[in-house]
């Protein structure tokens, strides 16, 4: 079984790429099922009905988010309490919000987990602990899954890479989003979990996060507030492919990185 997980989508250059990369890569990889990050879908922040359903349609099963998916808090609530639309929020958020931390999704006689988290270090809100969060949700979840696909959503490297230690034998995939910049250590864990720090973004390639890099320059050089924009330009696609073999081990985690115009 084959799992493509693309990197935090960045607004309208993210979504454009998406669908002009998918088909090939439909092709190519023949992925059983396509996840996605949708935190910074909608303008480079949060998410509405409309660009998730723009991405359903390209073949995406499954959206994930994190720390901006209240941005646009109207639509995020209406979407997570109306579960039309496959969208999961971080479970360690707390429980008396809107929508889940985790889906099953299901294909044939296949069936995957995927738990959705948060961090808590360097995070502007306080959430409760990931590690004790995702105990919880594997011991309720007590089930004869595929896979066990985690979207850890965090800034810092040291407690990223923790979770996948905790985690080493009895997830799947633990695959790191949030920072937008790939990282070089995509590897399958001693016990078989396949491990990356950070899977990347799908957004504007000459930009700082996907963000323009002429408003990000100034907020630094003249210390004022960050005006958000979305950068345009060649976008750069990073998603990683996992191939699941038995008892839910993963036989291997590649890095797929390309540029579109």
């Amino acid at each position: 079984m084959n799992i493509l997980f693309f990197g935090d989508v960045v607004g309208r250059p993210g979504r454009q790429a998406i669908k002009k990369i998918l088909p090939k890569w439909q092709k190519k990889y023949q992925p059983d099922f396509i996840i996605a990050n949708a935190d910074n879908l909608a303008h480079g922040k949060g998410v509405t009905e409309k660009t998730l359903n723009e991405l359903l349609e390209t073949g995406i099963d499954l959206f994930t988010s994190g720390d901006h998916i209240w941005s646009k808090r109207e639509q995020a609530i209406r979407i997570l309490e109306s579960k039309k639309i496959p969208l999961i929020r971080p479970a360690n958020m707390s429980k008396d919000l809107p929508g889940q931390g985790y889906h099953v999704l299901k294909l044939r006689t296949k069936k995957i987990l995927v738990i959705n988290l948060i961090g808590t270090v360097f995070m502007k809100e306080e959430y409760d602990n990931p590690f004790k969060k995702v105990d919880q949700i594997l011991e309720l979840e007590d089930d004869n899954f595929n896979a066990i696909i985690i979207d850890w959503h965090a800034e810092t490297t040291a407690e990223k890479i923790c979770l996948g230690w905790h985690l080493d034998g009895r997830a799947t995939a633990v695959l790191g989003t949030h920072t937008h910049v790939p990282t070089a250590d995509a590897k399958i864990l001693p016990q078989g979990t396949a491990y990356i720090t950070d899977v990347g973004m799908v957004g504007a390639k000459d930009s700082s996060l996907g963000a323009d890099k002429q408003r990000s320059l100034e907020m630094f050089l003249q210390e004022t507030p960050f005006r958000y924009k979305v950068a345009t330009g060649p976008t750069e696609i990073n998603a990683v492919l996992i191939e699941i073999g038995r008892n839910k081990k993963a036989k291997s985690i590649e890095l797929l990185q390309e540029t579109v115009q």
